[in-house]
């Protein structure tokens, strides 16, 4: 005897509700929907999600390099931070 076993998967949905939309915005967005063959409801989606997102992963290297940049450092003050101790830091010792 062969059993058969379906399995759901339980998937969760955020509900947004905008309340005292302005008709000339809700006029707004079926026109820009239609404009891209969708639903005003993906269409809200889809601003939403551009508006949120970032525009590129946050690259830690370029951000660091930005505040450095801001800092306006001197060339004697970066020699400075490179003239840093380089060596190994010693192992903690509780004792």
């Amino acid at each position: 005897m062969t059993a058969l076993i379906s399995v759901f998967w339980s998937v969760v949905v955020a509900i947004l509700t905008v309340r005292n939309l302005p008709d000339e915005v809700h006029r707004a967005l079926r026109l820009r929907a239609a404009q891209h063959g969708r639903s005003t409801e993906a269409e809200v989606r889809a601003l939403l999600e551009e508006a949120v997102k970032p525009q590129g992963r946050l690259k830690l290297g370029s951000l660091l390099a930005d505040i450095g940049r801001q800092a306006k450092l001197t060339d004697e003050e970066v020699a400075l931070i490179n003239q840093r101790d380089q060596s190994l830091p010693r192992p903690v010792n509780f004792e």
